[in-house]
């Protein structure tokens, strides 16, 4: 997984470029920005206009292009994901995480389809039993939506807890996996 440097996330993608590309899946509008490394969001929102504005905001400086020919395969690569998931994501990434989000976000992304782990699991799994909260952090500044699976993340109790694109999508991801990983379970 690339990362933009420090530097460049700091300016708030000034001079940089920003193609994108806007689809819909079973849980709404999505939109899968990149720079010329890969992917640097992908966010659900309530609209198109939403979803433009969210990115303007995350890149005040950056220069934009809608719908290239690359974005639109990279889109419907995950709007199939989404709607049929599988075991990972095989698409570039440009993300900016500090040392600990990048340990929580490879650490999220072993989370089995159709499995969930604790905040408290999962800060056992990364060696840091403490860090609870900031492993909720870390899944609130996730910026790219079901490659980085948040979503596997429940409370201790096992009860759905807050998801930065809304419980609903959240529930709605989990039982698609769930259904999904049964299916593939059942032909093996």
């Amino acid at each position: 997984m690339l990362g933009m440097t420090p530097t460049a996330s700091k300016k708030a993608g000034k001079g940089r470029e920003i193609r994108f590309a806007i689809g819909e899946s079973f849980l709404g509008w999505l939109i899968v920005a990149a720079t010329e490394k890969g992917i640097c969001a992908i966010e659900f929102g309530d609209s198109p206009e939403a979803l433009v504005q969210t990115i303007h905001q995350q890149f005040p400086q950056a220069i934009f292009h809608e719908n290239d020919q690359i974005l639109a395969q990279w889109l419907a690569q995950v709007i199939t994901f989404i709607e049929v998931p599988k075991r990972e994501l095989n698409l570039p990434f440009d993300i900016q995480g500090t040392v600990f989000q990048q340990q929580v976000w490879q650490a999220l992304q072993s989370i089995p389809l159709g499995t969930t782990l604790s905040y408290g699991e999962l800060a056992t799994k990364i060696s840091n039993p403490k860090a609870v909260r900031a492993i909720a952090r870390a899944c609130a500044s996730n910026k790219v939506a079901v490659a980085i699976p948040c979503h596997r993340v429940v409370g201790r109790d096992g009860k759905l807890t807050g998801y930065r694109w809304g419980i609903g999508r959240k529930e709605a991801l989990l039982a698609r996996e769930s259904l999904t990983s049964l299916v593939a379970a059942e032909f093996v």
